[in-house]
């Protein structure tokens, strides 16, 4: 796809995030099982729910959008997960694997928050407020997840991983 014109941009950043939700998706329930604090386990059921929610929606918008939300493939998620599935194969602690596990999915949290923040500012360039508000829901999602595993982490997970 060539990129001549802002709309360009914006579809393109559709189709990467996209891809991104998709993948996440699959990692979610690895990442669950490998997760030892039932709290945990819990929070990344919670975001599996909500990121099969945002898929739903990047193709809401991309049917606004008049395009297809598939065809691109988001080598940023890629190399983020990959980087969660190095740390699933060390020999770790059960409650620093937690904390770890808390770290990369924030890493991925915060790169969701990048990419539907610019895609949601190109939307408002554009003036197209539908597809803006609904990149503002998810983008409201992604941050009170993070802000949730931070707070899980603060709380109990990295405690418990300095003792």
């Amino acid at each position: 796809m060539k990129l001549e014109t802002l709309q360009d941009l914006l579809v393109d950043h559709i189709k990467d995030l996209y891809s991104a939700e998709t993948q996440i998706v699959k990692a979610l329930p690895k990442m669950e099982k490998a997760a030892g604090a039932s709290e945990l386990q819990a929070a990344f059921r919670k975001h599996l729910k909500q990121t099969e929610e945002h898929v739903r929606r990047l193709e809401e918008v991309s049917n606004m959008l008049n395009t297809k939300p598939a065809g691109k493939k988001c080598v940023g998620m890629e190399g983020l997960l990959k980087e969660g599935d190095e740390l699933l194969k060390e020999d770790a602690d059960p409650e620093v694997l937690d904390a770890g596990l808390i770290a990369a999915a924030q890493k991925v949290e915060h790169y969701e928050i990048s990419g539907y923040g610019t895609a949601r500012t190109y939307a408002e360039m554009l003036g197209n407020q539908d597809v803006a508000s609904l990149l503002q829901k998810t983008l409201d999602e992604e941050a009170q997840t993070d802000e949730s595993l931070t707070k899980l982490a603060q709380s109990r997970i990295n405690v418990k991983a300095a003792q």
